[in-house]
């Protein structure tokens, strides 16, 4: 860039002096909505109430579905004892269990 190039030449000087009078005029002719901040709060809190409702029936339908899963795991564990349930207790009658730290 040259310092021709980053001077302004006297036609833009003026452009930019028309263009700030226009935009100023423009601007000085809008007037506020006298109801504008009661409508968007109003538009923010019924999004707001509708996050929190969707939230709530996610978090229940996550729920839900987990105590379901929980229940249908239960309900396929097999009827038979198992290893640990098989027998009546004599092994450890018998001395087989592991010797327990004396304190």
């Amino acid at each position: 860039m040259t310092h021709r190039d980053a001077t302004p030449s006297r036609g833009t000087d003026r452009t930019e002096q028309e263009l700030r009078e226009a935009l100023r005029a423009l601007a000085g002719g809008v007037l506020p909505d006298p109801d504008a901040y009661r409508t968007a709060r109003g538009e923010w809190l019924r999004r707001e109430r509708r996050r929190r409702l969707v939230l709530a029936v996610l978090i229940t339908v996550v729920f839900a579905l987990a105590v379901l899963i929980g229940l249908w795991v239960l309900n396929q564990a097999p009827s038979d004892p198992g290893v640990i349930f098989s027998g009546t207790g004599a092994a450890a009658a018998d001395g087989l269990s592991l010797p327990r730290p004396l304190p």
